[in-house]
């Protein structure tokens, strides 16, 4: 009966009314689609759902790369699509558990992808070799034995030269998270990138200005810097004292040859005559 209704209607429309282009119709049920997908916001870590609820939850299987995205639209293994708003910085792990906007559970996986498995005879080799990974600031996944990067024909060939053993594989990558971007990223730890401006703003924090430290005769440092001095201070400066200096001194001067000099430091103000000769003492 609805489409007869709508054939009805549509009779009485103008004929421009009537027909709308493709290519309208496809922006239309694709913004209808993005409409419905599912919005997925929240991350719990691995081992923080109940194991048995998590099983049950459909897998969403992604390879690294995707893995480091905070707005994705991904397909789930059930071939339901919803749309990823993860809080930026975001790395999601193999095992960690989603949850959609309608409260459903989604589990993730890390997909298997092409890698270079590296093994050596001796832990020597093998800790030289992550070194001169790391020097590049590689993405490493370090195991008991191993390490694991994704496939670069480049660093298979330095590797080589490196007296370690290189293999092709097709395995789940999950590489270390970076050391700078853990804390309050409602995430595993920040993406490479930024992971890399992190330790570029350490270093420059502590190495790009001036900064106080502690001053000797072998600093290198030759300074002048005002500051107040007291008895408790710890230095011996010599220094012009004057009557705005701040200070109150007792001096032990020698025997001074003018009577009117020692008398005038001795005098109290009864003592000084009222006729104005403040130099001179009444005998």
């Amino acid at each position: 009966m609805s489409h007869d209704v709508d054939s009805s209607s549509h009779s009485h429309a103008a004929p421009a009314a009537d027909s709308a282009s493709p290519s309208d119709q496809s922006e239309g049920t694709s913004a209808s689609a993005s409409a419905t997908l599912r919005r997925v916001e929240k991350r719990f870590e691995a081992g923080r759902i109940a194991a048995t609820l998590a099983r049950r939850a459909p897998a969403l299987v992604l390879p690294f790369d995707a893995r480091g995205k905070s707005r994705l639209r991904a397909t789930l293994e059930t071939g339901e699509e919803v749309a990823l708003f993860l809080p930026r910085g975001t790395v999601l792990r193999g095992g960690d558990v989603l949850v959609a906007d309608d409260g459903g559970m989604i589990r993730v996986e890390a997909a298997p992808e092409t890698v270079l498995l590296v093994t050596a005879a001796t832990p020597l080799a093998l800790t030289r070799a992550a070194y001169h990974l790391g020097n590049r600031h590689t993405p490493v996944e370090v195991g008991d034995g191993y390490l694991k990067l994704e496939f670069d024909s480049v660093l298979r060939d330095m590797l080589l030269r490196l007296d370690v053993d290189v293999a092709e594989a097709l395995m789940p990558f999950e590489p270390e998270a970076g050391a700078y971007g853990g804390g309050h990223k409602h995430g595993h730890d920040a993406t490479f990138a930024e992971d890399y401006a992190l330790a570029q703003q350490v270093f420059h924090e502590h190495h790009g200005h001036s900064h106080g430290h502690v001053h000797g005769p072998d600093c290198g440092h030759d300074h002048s810097h005002g500051h107040v001095h007291t008895a408790e201070c710890g230095h011996d400066h010599g220094h012009v004292h004057g009557p705005g200096c701040g200070h109150d001194h007792s001096h032990s001067n020698p025997p001074a040859s003018d009577d009117s000099v020692s008398s005038n430091h001795s005098a109290t103000p009864s003592s000084v005559p009222d006729d104005g000769k403040s130099g001179q003492s009444s005998h």
